[in-house]
């Protein structure tokens, strides 16, 4: 089989992502139900760190042993990539050592790089312009719990970050709209959109883009990497919460994300995110899921 890589959300077709989530939901039942499932025996994951991580690497590591594998952590700053080692050479050797690679770093051009000098399926774990695999964990448990996503209305209040660059392409490849509103400042940057422009709308007011929305989405409004600019992002985020009056805008079934960690009373309210309509938790759960379904299919294809 040819090598395929997830480096951002657009690499899949909608046909691949409707056989990703139909494998999601077998091999979550499976996992509900303590059912053992072994398709990657004496597979190997290796997995590259350069930004920390909690979610992530559970995620992968735990999913991996659950499929039967076993998962290999690398930090940069433990290996000869912290050391100066190019990109192209650690891919040439790390790829001959294992079947599958995901790595979190900073920017999207070290993972494409690696990912052209690998031998093996390349995911993206993380970069500053890319979170896939979140946002297929978000879409999933979105479906999971409403059913189709196509034609519904997604609204994004806060920085525009790698998750709404994901979610950007989501749109694109599932058939819904975006409502966005960032900043001043912290607004989309073009050259990161390939989506169609009728896909998404901007919105100066935040409360105005939860209007009719069927989910209401948010992040930290300092994303990894940006921790020095905390003290300007706090002021220039100011009413980018997402409360409850800005929900009550939404749609009354709509549900509420957030990709996590969160940070109450900046960019959620503590009513919204323990509230009845928020599935943050689902969310984070489901990362184990859709990832497993994405590992099984890039080692051995459809089964």
């Amino acid at each position: 089989m040819a090598i395929k890589h997830y480096l951002q959300f657009a690499d899949f077709t909608l046909a691949e992502y409707d056989y990703l989530i139909e494998r999601t939901k077998i091999i979550k039942r499976k996992f509900k139900n303590y059912e053992p499932y072994h398709p990657l025996m004496d597979r190997t994951l290796v997995m590259v760190f350069e930004k920390n991580s909690t979610r992530t690497r559970l995620s992968f590591e735990a999913g991996m042993h659950q499929l039967g594998g076993a998962a290999i952590y690398l930090n940069t700053r433990d290996s000869q990539l912290g050391r100066g080692e190019p990109v192209e050479d650690a891919a040439q050797v790390m790829s001959r050592m294992c079947d599958i690679i995901m790595i979190r770093t900073f920017g999207q051009e070290i993972i494409n790089r690696f990912a052209a000098n690998s031998r093996v399926p390349v995911v993206n774990g993380l970069t500053n312009e890319h979170h896939p695999c979140q946002v297929f964990a978000d879409v999933f448990t979105y479906i999971e719990h409403r059913g189709s996503i196509a034609g519904k209305t997604v609204a994004w209040v806060g920085d525009a970050n790698n998750m709404l660059y994901s979610w950007l392409q989501a749109a694109e490849v599932f058939g819904f709209h975006l409502n966005v509103s960032t900043p001043a400042g912290y607004d989309i940057n073009p050259a990161l959109v390939s989506a169609d422009h009728q896909r998404y709308t901007v919105f100066k007011n935040p409360s105005d883009a939860c209007e009719g929305a069927d989910l209401v989405t948010t992040d930290v409004w300092t994303s990894m990497g940006y921790e020095e600019e905390n003290a300007a992002r706090l002021k220039a985020f100011d009413g980018w919460i997402v409360d409850a009056p800005k929900m009550k805008r939404a749609n009354k079934d709509a549900l509420f994300m957030h990709c996590l960690p969160a940070h109450r009373g900046e960019e959620v309210s503590a009513e919204v995110m323990d509230g009845p309509q928020s599935v943050v938790w689902d969310e984070a759960e489901n990362r184990l899921h859709v990832q497993k379904a994405l590992l099984e299919y890039l080692v051995l294809g459809k089964i």
